[in-house]
């Protein structure tokens, strides 16, 4: 782990525009930071910042719909939330590794590096799944931080050993033969594809068989019948990591102005919209599964958004407007110290809900009750208590960046 406290990635963009002006809280950015996009940290922070606020609802049985992930097939806003936050990872990546390159570091020790960085993700989802009692005997060995690791060592190992085009093949493949082997292969224990069961049916669908055969059921998610971060579904998971490093690759490009970039990665988005929505017909949009057409579903909004995010804060030079400035905080203090953010908010949500107390079940319980009933809906009041919640892990990311501190595996 190292702690920088060196200026912020976010101190400039990476789609053509100059260096901002220094102030006396936010010092110019120079180096590798001056070919980092401020929206990716501001588009990183507002996704690390809603992940955490549904993550931790006051009261999950009276939650809004938008603020729970599908039971099945479907989509919600919470169900955009991680595969946001993968396509981001692409794109900073990539960013990374063409910084490092420039300056000569060999691709075996950069690759070393990025082994060791997936490593210590993987092992911090373990502990966290681990926590508050450690009984090994029941832990879920899959997880949020688990499925980052693994997609981030396998697409630094593709970034550094494949050209552009490879990785657009890699991810054509990925997402078409995710598709292939879930309609087409034989189901292990049903003796037929997942297109004679009813393509997607829950227990009768390839990945969640191969989940059940590869992991004892006490280590899967809820002791369930599948993981939502299991085996097979990591292969189209990687899709949309590839697709924010594609996407990096283009706003790199030369020879295209930031105007012209934007449009045609906004032009992208719809597309890809539009093709998921279309598979959605054949191949349902699944979280749970992380379909292919729920890949591209997700991967087009992630580009809409770095686009129109990008347009305002980069192409617009909001950034560099001293009195705008400010509104930008929040999110570059949560999407600076993003991983800093998620553990923290797991780490005290965990506590609230392990620590028990007489009446009321545990200590989150009772904060929630404390709200009270005039505030409005019990689905009102679990999302403000969401929103308090987010602010209380906003403190220590906001102390961090003012300090200019920042967190890195």
């Amino acid at each position: 782990m190292i702690i920088d406290s060196q200026a912020s990635s976010a101190d400039s963009a990476a789609t053509g525009s100059s260096k901002p002006a220094k102030s006396p809280r936010q010092p110019a950015a120079s180096g590798n930071e001056a070919r980092r996009l401020v929206s990716l940290d501001v588009l990183r922070g507002l996704t690390v910042a809603f992940m955490i606020l549904v993550n931790n609802a006051g009261d999950g049985s009276a939650s809004f719909a938008q603020l729970r992930h599908s039971a099945w097939n479907g989509c919600t806003l919470t169900d955009l939330v991680f595969p946001l936050f993968l396509f981001i990872m692409g794109v900073s990546m990539t960013l990374s590794f063409e910084g490092r390159l420039t300056k000569g570091t060999a691709k075996s020790r950069i690759a070393l590096q990025a082994a060791k960085r997936a490593a210590l993700i993987f092992l911090l989802g373990l502990t966290l799944n681990a926590l508050p009692f450690f009984h090994l005997g029941t832990l879920r060995y899959c997880g949020v931080l688990q499925r980052i690791g693994i997609c981030y060592l396998l697409a630094a190992l593709l970034l550094l050993v494949a050209r552009i085009r490879g990785v657009a093949l890699v991810t054509v493949v990925a997402t078409t033969g995710y598709w292939l082997l879930m309609a087409y292969a034989l189901v292990p224990g049903f003796g037929r594809s997942g297109l004679e069961l009813g393509i997607l049916n829950p227990m009768g669908n390839l990945a969640s068989a191969l989940d059940r055969l590869v992991i004892p059921r006490e280590h899967l998610y809820h002791q369930g019948f599948y993981d939502p971060e299991g085996l097979l579904s990591t292969l189209p998971a990687l899709a949309t990591v590839l697709f924010g490093v594609l996407t990096a690759a283009w706003l790199r490009r030369k020879g295209e102005t930031t105007q012209q970039k934007l449009a045609v990665l906004a032009l992208c988005a719809g597309v890809l919209i539009v093709l998921g929505i279309t598979w959605n017909a054949s191949f349902p949009i699944n979280k749970r599964l992380w379909t292919s057409s729920y890949v591209l579903l997700c991967a087009g909004i992630a580009m809409g958004l770095l686009a129109s995010v990008a347009w305002v804060v980069d192409k617009s030079g909001w950034f560099r407007r001293e009195w705008l400035r400010g509104s930008l905080t929040p999110w570059l203090a949560f999407g600076t110290n993003a991983l800093t953010a998620y553990i923290f908010s797991e780490v005290l949500s965990i506590a609230l809900g392990s620590i028990p107390l007489a009446g009321y079940g545990n200590v989150q319980r009772f904060t929630f009750e404390l709200l009270p009933a005039w505030l409005g809906s019990p689905s009102l009041r679990s999302f403000l208590w969401s929103l308090l919640f987010t602010g209380v892990c906003f403190l220590p990311v906001l102390w961090l960046y003012r300090r200019r501190i920042f967190i890195k595996l």
